[in-house]
């Protein structure tokens, strides 16, 4: 397990960008992910073109905090090439018949296994195994932190949980302070600009008629510093003489 990881996810396929199919891997994951006090870092949604999806791979991997769940293209027809590009990628190396993965397939389909089902059961060398409940199709992990999950929502959603349950069920504590201040968000620049780049910062604007506002998020798996720069923020709006109200102290 990575302490700090970032997670991202990269669902494969034209016919979401294309309007044909609408996307429901992104809502599922993300929110399994903030229910156990994580976050995504990024998603990608992205076309059925092997390049690209090398690409994204490759530009994922280059974090070495990366936890990836990947979407679709792991089955056996023309347009399924994630296996493939997963190996060229993350392994360097060619596909390889992966034994277990061959007898799933086979116990499941018989004969019908052959010629083309069976196809899924070469995968990236070192892949290992992850459970299909659904169908026993099962999809495949790298480095215990790269998965690789179908496309159909039905199944990859519950090994999603299963996933998230083995390996990262909850991220440390983190504190938080929220607070709405009347005034444009360039006025609190400066005092955003002080704080110390372990403190998580967002600044959300909000505009009604001439009146602007500037929502405050500060957060922190440290309660000490944070409820020691949370009280830095509220005494430099005070000095500069800024209305703010406290919205809520969440703590996850």
């Amino acid at each position: 397990m990575i302490s700090t990881p970032s997670f991202y996810s990269v669902i494969v396929g034209t016919e979401l960008l294309n309007g044909r199919r609408q996307d429901s891997h992104f809502g599922f994951l993300n929110k399994a992910l903030v229910q156990r006090g994580w976050e995504h870092k990024a998603s990608f949604v992205i076309k059925d073109d092997p390049h690209f999806v090398e690409d994204i791979f490759s530009l994922i991997q280059a974090d070495k905090n990366a936890v990836m769940f990947s979407f679709g293209g792991i089955g056996s027809t023309p347009d399924d090439f994630t296996r493939e590009v997963a190996a060229r990628a993350f392994t360097h190396r060619p596909l390889q018949r992966h034994k277990e993965a061959e007898e799933i397939i086979t116990a499941r389909l018989g004969e019908k296994a052959y010629p083309h089902p069976i196809k899924m059961a070469d995968l990236p060398d070192n892949a290992e195994l992850i459970a299909n409940p659904v169908n026993k199709m099962p999809g495949f992990s790298l480095q215990k932190k790269f998965f690789f999950l179908p496309g159909f929502p039905e199944m990859a959603h519950p090994m999603i949980e299963a996933i998230l349950e083995e390996h990262y069920p909850k991220a440390p504590q983190k504190y938080s302070c929220n607070f709405m201040v009347e005034a444009s968000e360039a006025l609190l620049i400066d005092i955003m600009d002080a704080l110390p780049s372990q403190i998580e910062l967002s600044c959300l604007p909000s505009f009604a008629g001439e009146k602007r506002r500037a929502e405050i998020y500060l957060a922190d798996i440290d309660k000490q510093r944070l409820e020691k720069w949370c009280q830095f923020f509220k005494d430099k709006l005070v000095k500069s003489q800024l209305k703010f109200k406290e919205i809520e102290n969440v703590s996850r």
